[in-house]
This record gives C-alpha cells, sequence and structure tokens, in this order.
C-alpha cells in the first residue's frame, strides 16, 4: 500500500498551547458543531433516561460529565435516538445493548489512537519535529484529515461485515450447522493457532521505544499479511504473538505452515523464527475473541513447538492424516501443565517429485 505524496508546502509551526477557539474548531470539524447540551437537555431532547444516557457513554468509553457541563452536540442526540430506537425494534436486553455500544466504543478508541500515533511519528520524520510539536501539527492537520479517515473506517466497516455475512451465508445454510452441534458444544467449529516469537524478552531488552515499535509493528503487519493471503483471519494480537483462526483445518494447516516458513525464512521483516500451533476444535465467540478448550490448548501446544516448526494435537493431526500436502511426524509424549501427559504431532509440508 505505498504512496508517494505529492509535497505540499511546509508547515506552519503550531501554537504552543490550544486555546478555547482552537478547541471550538476542533469540535466544528470533528463533532459537526459545538458542544451545547447538557445532559438534562440531551434527555429531553432524546427521550431517553439518565440512566440509558450515562451508561451509552460510559460503554463508548467516555468520561460520564456533570450534570451542568455543556458537553453534548445534535449528533450526539442524534446518535443516541438512532441506538434507542433499534434496541426497541430489536428487543434489545440492557446485556446486548451495552456490548453492541462497547464494541463499538473499544474498537474505535484503539483504532484512533493507533491512527493518531502512525500520522505523529511521520510528521515528526517527514518535518524533523520533537515529538510535541508533532502532536500539535497533527491537531492543526487533523480537520482536513478527519473526513477520509472517517470515510476509510466506514468502507472498512462495510467491506468486513459483508465478508462475514458472506461466511456465515455458507456456514449455516440449511440446517447443516445445528445437525452438527452437539447438545451443550460450543457454537463454532474452527481451526486456531498462535505463532509466538522466539526469545522476544531477550530480542527486545535492549530496544529503544522507537525500534520497540518498529520490531513489534512489523510482526503484526507481516503476520497479518501471511494470515490473510492464506484464507485465516486474526483474532487479536499479543505483542510477541498472533492468534488466528481459520473455518477448515486444511486452511488453518496452510496459515500455520505459512507462518513458521515466514518467520524461518525472514519473511517476516526483522523477526525471528516463530513457533506455531494449530488445533480443531469448537470454539466461543465473543467481544472481537475466541474462547474454548482448543485456544487454550493452542497457547500451551505453541510454548512446546521448536523454533520454525508447527504443532498440532493427535485430534488435529487424524484430520490431517489423509491429506497428501502434508507430512506428520509424531512428537515424545511430555508432561504439560494442566494438560497432563500429551502427544504433539508435528506438522510438515509434504515434499512432491515435482517439489
Amino acid at each position: 500500500m505505498s504512496h508517494e505524496p505529492t509535497p505540499g508546502p511546509p508547515p506552519h509551526q503550531p501554537s504552543s498551547a490550544l486555546d478555547a477557539d482552537r478547541g471550538r474548531e476542533l469540535d466544528e470539524a470533528l463533532l459537526g458543531g459545538e458542544r451545547s447540551l447538557t445532559l438534562d437537555e440531551l434527555a429531553a431532547q432524546t427521550n431517553l433516561s439518565h440512566e440509558f444516557l450515562r451508561s451509552y457513554w460510559r460503554a463508548l468509553g467516555l468520561p460520564v460529565v456533570g450534570p451542568d457541563e455543556r458537553s453534548f452536540t445534535a449528533d450526539d442526540a442524534q446518535a443516541l435516538r438512532d441506538i434507542a430506537e433499534v434496541a426497541g425494534t430489536e428487543e434489545l436486553s440492557n446485556r446486548s445493548l451495552t456490548s453492541l455500544v462497547r464494541s463499538v466504543g473499544h474498537t474505535t478508541e484503539r483504532l484512533a489512537l493507533w491512527q493518531a500515533e502512525a500520522l505523529v511519528e511521520h510528521m515528526a520524520q517527514r518535518h524533523h519535529l520533537d515529538d510535541t510539536s508533532a502532536r500539535l501539527l497533527f491537531l492543526d492537520r487533523l480537520p482536513s484529515l478527519a473526513p477520509v479517515l472517517e470515510a476509510q473506517m466506514v468502507h472498512a466497516w462495510r467491506r468486513q461485515i459483508a465478508a462475514l455475512a458472506g461466511r456465515w451465508a455458507v456456514e449455516f445454510s440449511g440446517a447443516r450447522a445445528a445437525d452438527e452441534q452437539g447438545e451443550g458444544e460450543l457454537p463454532l467449529p474452527r481451526a486456531v493457532g498462535f505463532a509466538d516469537i522466539v526469545s522476544f524478552t531477550t530480542r527486545t531488552a535492549s530496544l529503544m521505544s522507537s525500534e520497540l515499535s518498529d520490531f513489534v509493528s512489523d510482526f503484526e503487519a507481516g503476520a497479518r499479511d501471511v494470515i490473510t493471503a492464506a484464507g485465516g483471519r486474526v483474532v487479536k494480537t499479543i505483542g510477541d504473538a498472533v492468534l488466528f483462526i481459520a473455518d477448515d483445518v486444511e486452511t488453518g494447516a496452510e496459515v500455520a505452515l505459512g507462518l513458521a516458513m515466514a518467520g524461518r525464512d525472514g519473511q517476516l521483516v526483522d523477526v525471528p523464527p516463530v513457533r506455531v500451533s494449530l488445533v480443531w476444535g469448537r470454539v466461543l465467540s465473543r467481544f472481537g475473541d475466541v474462547f474454548g478448550p482448543s485456544v487454550n490448548l493452542a497457547a500451551r501446544l505453541t510454548a512446546e513447538a521448536d523454533p520454525g516448526t508447527v504443532l498440532l494435537d493427535q485430534a488435529t493431526a487424524k484430520l490431517l492424516a489423509g491429506n497428501a500436502k502434508f507430512a506428520l511426524t509424531g512428537k515424545p509424549e511430555r508432561e504439560v501443565r494442566g494438560l497432563g501427559v500429551i502427544a504433539p504431532v508435528r506438522l510438515q509440508r509434504a515434499f512432491t517429485p515435482e517439489g
């Protein structure tokens, strides 16, 4: 996604502090208008209770203000009316409504910070600014950048929700899913795996903050590219590890081998080899994460893998045993805390006469 920007005029030096006028300018650009409503006025305009308003605001991850502070805008009122209407039409429980709102708040909070820090870093490097000046320059540029970032977010959400809908339309069509799921089982059959950077603590102990940021960013970006290219999806990254899923066991195996090979062959830039695991099983998907025994087993197997290798459990290995693409090698039994004795299986790509 490289794009050479058209050189623009040199940046002007931003003011050392934002005064009230600048604050109003930013509100106008970002919020669609000034903060003109108190909590009481917001309740009157939306016909919603103070409890509902406070719960919504907390779920978004924003501070609940005092009743006399003018902190809300006309757009806030409209957003609240819209979500309240959906909650009524769909008869959402408080738990479900809170989860929906929290999903937006949690995701956009991280997104806003990620984008802001990326742009600050760019401005500091391009214009040779210290960190404070780069952040003030970011605030100067934000009104012109915000519409593009907002449009990109909406576009990406539409593509992601369409992709999810397409997968579910295939997976849950007819009665297949209900027939396959036993009583009390977790709902989703998935291949789950982890890729964990080898010797992360040792490797990063002497890095400066900027170097550590680059190191982690390179790993996350490289891993996401490998996982997506092989047909899997990233669930989350946890510093030195990435959790991924796939809808079928063969795709999961391709993802796992792709990660192991990329780390071993240096395709993940400046990242040492990774240990990788893969387990097929049923999971519960909540809060943008996955849970279940197979996730726990995959995490433990990762720690048992050698650098640049993929380990499976016995059940997953049996599902891949008849696939000519893969070679399976049993490993010695070992005691794993919390799991007892396990006999992992190493997954490799099978060599063919042509290859």
